[in-house]
């Protein structure tokens, strides 16, 4: 049987589980946080919908979509101090997981002239209403987690998240990432490191899709 089946059969044994607890705690009067007044009852059905509707993937989704292939992906790093960046070559191969919810990318490339190996995970939150992006990779033992928004066009994803620095001992500093899908065959990802103000930009990443 194949992993992505066993997820499958793990998800739909979980819900009614996770439906029945919803259902209990329907039997408590809940309150709006802002308010402090008690929150309207819902039934079975209307909760299912909304559940079903937070977890089918959506066009959100789709404006991902020209991200996933695979990619030759050139690096420029700038390092404190020094105006000409350090520039490493890699790959990344993108794809589709969990039935179009999520894009996962695996990564190979080098880093402070070391070999690196990374794994991302960008989606869109129904609920939230945000883009989620996480990373790890080989070079670290740091989760860095994201949320952000696109613009108008669908062609630029902004997200937000902090990350540790730990050469300078600094925790949760601001960062900033921008995505930029130039065309379906080539795409940017920066890193800004926002402490830095004009001049924040510490890693550009840019994609272009094999032939």
């Amino acid at each position: 049987m194949k992993l992505h089946r066993l997820f499958s059969l793990g998800a739909l044994a979980l819900f009614p589980i996770i439906f029945a607890g919803l259902l209990l705690a329907q039997d408590k009067p809940a309150k709006d946080a802002k308010s402090g007044k008690e929150a309207p009852k819902l039934d079975e059905a209307e909760m299912m919908k909304k559940w079903m509707a937070a977890a089918t993937p959506g066009p959100a989704h789709k404006a991902l979509e020209s991200q996933a292939g695979e990619w030759e992906l050139a690096t420029k790093m700038w390092m404190p101090g020094v105006d000409a960046p350090t520039e490493t070559k890699g790959t990344a191969s993108t794809k589709w997981i969990l039935g179009g919810r999520f894009l996962q990318s695996e990564v190979t490339g080098e880093m402070m002239g070391m070999p690196m190996t990374g794994l991302g995970i960008t989606g869109y939150d129904n609920f939230k209403k945000k883009y989620v992006t996480f990373w790890i990779d080989s070079l670290g033992t740091a989760m860095y987690t994201a949320e952000g928004t696109v613009d108008a066009a669908g062609k630029v994803f902004t997200y937000y998240g902090k990350m540790d620095e730990p050469a300078t001992g600094e925790k949760e500093k601001p960062v900033k990432y921008i995505h930029r899908l130039l065309s379906a065959d080539k795409h940017v990802f920066e890193i800004h490191d926002v402490g830095l103000g004009a001049k924040s930009k510490v890693m550009e990443m840019t994609y272009t899709r094999k032939k």
